[in-house]
């Protein structure tokens, strides 16, 4: 059974040709040299693209109009070059979901080619009785794993990487800091492959009435920032405040420390709509530190930040986007 490209046409064009010629422009935007942007990777020199060990990312999901600039600047950060499999965690925002649940399908259309899933991976995770299914309705109605899809075709295309490296799909439900860190220690083993790439699916602050969110930090300190009522700040701002709470986020990311990154969600109660695959990321990527011979592996490196608009008043609405990508080179375990 193969899940429908459901958000073709609309979030993003289903004609073949023109989304490879979108893909193309995208990825043909992102500069060769690229440097940080958060508090600690803008320290360090830029990196050239593709990142030798690049196998982790985070990427945006919205419609392509919006975040399919950004999300480039993730993917051509990952090594492809040994890939054979890849993870896609993405949150929820259609079900209930206490827990991650697992697809039931064999393959994943694009408007580019069909990705086929991993059943003997899949199948090892099943058995842990850890994760629950998803019907083929609840999987073809969520865009935060679709969105990726015609990025991992490209990107395993221009590698030539044959046979097609296989696809795990997570979706990631509403857990807690501890589900995500025993979700975490389950999948590091995973992670530790070299063959493996993992894909945490995520858009940013969600800022503006319509998302029930109109947080205001006029400062760097959490303990500064209040909701927004029917006054319009001016100093700094609605979008520079906006700024500030997603680099917090940015910068808790970039220490690899999953309870640095539960905590400022916890102060600032930043929509970040994929918070929990990003934990249960970070968490496995904790896990892996700690057996490593070498300090401050897999930490994340964010390269781009952009937003839909700027908001200037309570009237106005956006969504952020980040992209950022994690070495982990091969090495003997401690």
């Amino acid at each position: 059974m193969s899940r429908e490209a459901t958000h073709a046409g609309t979030w993003y064009t289903d004609d073949r040709k023109k989304l490879d010629g979108q893909l193309d422009g995208w990825l043909a935007d992102v500069p060769n040299q690229i440097p940080g942007i958060a508090s600690t990777s803008k320290t360090e020199p830029p990196v050239s693209y593709p990142v030798k060990g690049a196998r982790v990312i985070i990427a945006p999901h919205a419609g392509y109009s919006y975040s399919g600039p950004a999300a480039a600047w993730a993917y051509k950060a990952v090594d492809w070059s040994k890939c054979k499999r890849v993870f896609l965690l993405g949150p929820a925002h259609h079900i209930h979901l206490r827990g991650c649940a697992l697809s039931k399908l064999n393959e994943y259309e694009t408007p580019l080619g069909d990705l086929v899933l991993c059943p003997d991976t899949i199948n090892k995770l099943r058995i842990t009785k850890k994760f629950t299914d998803m019907s083929q309705r609840d999987d073809e109605d969520e865009h935060s794993l679709e969105m990726h899809l015609p990025y991992i075709y490209k990107m395993l295309e221009i590698a030539g990487r044959s046979p097609m490296p296989k696809l795990v799909p997570i979706l990631v439900g509403n857990i807690t800091a501890t589900q995500e860190a025993e979700y975490g220690e389950l999948l590091a083993p995973f992670l530790k492959d070299p063959t493996t790439v993992f894909i945490a699916s995520s858009d940013f602050c969600h800022w503006g009435t319509r998302f029930g969110y109109t947080y205001y930090q006029p400062t760097s300190s959490p303990s500064s920032g209040i909701q927004l009522g029917g006054t319009t700040p001016k100093d700094p701002p609605i979008h520079e405040s906006i700024k500030v709470v997603d680099h917090l986020c940015m910068d808790a990311i970039e220490t690899g420390s999953h309870q640095a990154f539960t905590g400022i969600i916890a102060q600032t109660r930043n929509t970040v709509c994929g918070r929990h695959p990003i934990g249960v990321v970070m968490a496995a990527l904790e896990v892996l530190e700690k057996r490593s011979s070498q300090t401050e592996t897999g930490r994340f490196k964010f390269v781009r930040y952009e937003r839909s608009d700027l908001c200037r008043t309570m009237r106005d609405s956006s969504v952020s986007y980040c992209s950022a990508y994690a070495v982990l080179p091969e090495e003997e375990e401690k």
